[in-house]
């Protein structure tokens, strides 16, 4: 399979997200837009054959952090290891822009997420139970080594 990686924009992101099916709501562009506002922030996209397929956004943070807020691959494409290139990707922008640490949050739900965070030494450092449910909130951390 021949896939492109490249910063991408926030129409991608919506595209892949309305074919997401663990996602309930579909996300609105301006909610992102509102986030990202003022902030540094980086927005990567796989494509395949001109057409996305996965992303992984983010933005900074305080304290020299960065902040991995928003990720996913469509059904089709998972298992091909295209998470774990754009979070590599991710990894070696934040380094060259100087952060020091990157933070992610993901859920119980997503156990391939939490094994590829795991995998690539992210930490948990907190654990928050999801409204009364079997569900968590997992939080991430990972120091960068300097490049």
């Amino acid at each position: 399979m021949n896939l492109e990686y490249k910063v991408g924009s926030i129409d991608d992101l919506l595209a892949i997200e309305n074919q997401i099916p663990e996602f309930a709501t579909p996300r609105k562009g301006e909610e992102v837009v509102d986030k990202l506002r003022d902030k540094q922030h980086l927005l990567l996209v796989a494509y395949a054959q001109g057409m996305p397929v996965g992303y992984k956004l983010g933005h900074e943070l305080p304290n020299n952090e960065f902040y991995s807020w928003l990720g996913a691959v469509i059904p089709e494409y998972r298992g091909k290891g295209i998470a774990k290139q754009l979070l590599v990707m991710q990894e070696t922008w934040c380094k060259a822009q100087g952060y020091s640490a990157i933070r992610v949050k993901s859920r119980n739900l997503f156990k391939n997420m939490l094994l590829m965070l795991i995998s690539r030494d992210y930490q948990i450092v907190k654990c928050e139970q999801i409204n009364g449910s079997s569900d968590c909130k997992i939080h991430f951390y990972k120091q960068l080594q300097k490049a």
